[in-house]
């Protein structure tokens, strides 16, 4: 029998989803090489917090296997789905070819993965072969997050809203919204924002939050960014790339025991 959370009489966000599995609220953490015995600790710890993991960029061919097979099945028991980051497929296709992924799908389901991201961070894609390549995907047997964002899109946000749509087309289960769509010199872009919630369903994007690998942004910016989102979107908008080290800071933040104090409705 699980003892009562610590301090159990004092009340959360009623708006906040707090078991899992999550249809909405959900929350993904980067896996940018952390060992096993780390992560079981985050587990432990946080679990009950996290949602999704993405393995980033090409780490999947880096790991030894059984340490990847391993960590997937950590991530399994404890309720977190991983996937595939994106870039890692745009590797594949900008080096191999079209051709080479459905071998790249096969080697994913054999490890025990059932999710990948499809994205053109680096490798553009066409609208076709954004929608082709998520088919391809879907039809090999494999759940696909798609990620949208581009050079245009940042004077044009209604473009995200047009991409988001291809991908749902192809049959992507959730659309990542890429950070640096988002933030302008370190700070939030609110219009993009609200294009975003008038124009998808809030339970099928998943807002990118920005980091350290796009110029400018600041560790307070991120703070700042997530209180903006969850201002615009309440405490379950779906979120991105969360630090592993912050997730319980960031549950905090939902559930009004944060920095941010409690939300309005």
């Amino acid at each position: 029998m699980n003892a009562p959370a610590p301090f159990s009489f004092v009340p959360i966000d009623p708006r906040r989803s707090t078991a899992k599995p999550r249809t909405r609220g959900l929350s993904m953490v980067i896996d940018d090489g952390l060992p096993n015995g780390y992560l079981a600790d985050v587990l432990r710890t946080a679990g009950a917090h996290i949602d999704i993991m993405k393995i980033k960029t090409g780490l999947s061919r880096l790991y030894p296997r059984d340490v990847l097979v391993e960590k997937l099945r950590m991530l399994q028991a404890a309720q977190v789905r991983p996937f595939i980051g994106g870039q890692f497929h745009e590797y594949v296709f900008a080096k191999l070819g079209e051709a080479a992924l459905p071998r790249f799908y096969e080697e994913a389901l054999a490890l025990g993965f059932d999710t990948i991201e499809i994205s053109d961070n680096t490798v553009p894609l066409t609208d076709a072969q954004r929608h082709a390549q998520i088919a391809g995907a879907c039809r090999a047997g494999l759940r696909v997050f798609g990620e949208v964002g581009s050079k245009e899109t940042l004077s044009n946000p209604a473009l995200l809203v047009e991409q988001a749509r291809i991908c749902f087309d192809a049959g992507a289960e959730l659309v990542l919204v890429e950070a640096a769509e988002l933030v302008r010199d370190g700070a939030v872009h609110e219009e993009t924002l609200r294009v975003l919630r008038e124009g998808l369903p809030a339970d099928r994007i998943m807002i990118e939050l920005p980091g350290p690998w796009i110029a400018g942004v600041r560790s307070c910016d991120i703070e700042a960014m997530k209180k903006s989102v969850l201002r615009e979107f309440g405490p379950d908008v779906n979120l991105a790339n969360i630090d592993v080290k912050t997730i319980m800071d960031t549950e905090a933040l939902r559930t009004g025991l944060g920095t941010a104090g409690p939300l309005h409705a």
